[in-house]
C-alpha cells in the first residue's frame, strides 16, 4: 500500500504493461483507423518488438491496495509493469503534427476489426 500512497490525488495515470498475449511482431503494420501499411513506431499497434504497452487511464478509486481504473484499453490479467501519475503541467502537450492519422478514419465511428488478435 505504501507505493500507492497519494496516488488518489490524481485523476489519471500512465499504465505501462506487458503485451503478454501478442505473438511475434512486424516492423510494418496496417494500424487501426488506417488502410495503409505504416512503420511500427508510427503506430499504436500491439505487435511491437518490445511487447510494452502504454495507456493513460482514469483513476476511479484505490481500495485495499487495488487501483480501480476506467477508460482502460488492456485485457484483463495483463501484467502491469509500472504506474505513473499524469501531471497536466508536464504531460499535456499540444501536438503540432499528427502524421498519417489526420487522413485516417474517425475513432468515434470506426469499430475494431480484430486485426491484432
Amino acid at each position: 500500500m505504501d507505493g500507492l500512497k497519494d496516488l488518489e490525488g490524481f485523476s489519471h495515470c500512465y499504465v505501462i504493461f506487458h503485451l503478454h498475449k501478442v505473438k511475434g511482431y512486424s516492423l510494418h503494420v496496417k494500424p487501426f483507423l488506417d488502410k495503409e501499411q505504416r512503420g511500427i513506431f508510427a503506430t499504436r499497434s500491439p505487435k511491437r518488438p518490445n511487447a510494452i504497452g502504454l495507456s493513460i487511464v482514469k483513476i476511479e478509486s484505490i481500495i485495499n491496495n487495488r487501483v480501480m481504473l476506467n477508460e482502460i484499453d488492456i485485457l484483463d490479467g495483463t501484467p502491469i509493469l509500472d504506474i505513473k501519475p499524469y501531471i497536466t503541467q508536464f504531460d499535456e502537450i499540444k501536438s503540432e503534427k499528427n502524421g498519417w492519422y489526420t487522413k485516417g478514419m474517425s475513432p468515434k465511428k470506426t469499430l475494431s476489426d480484430g486485426r491484432f488478435k
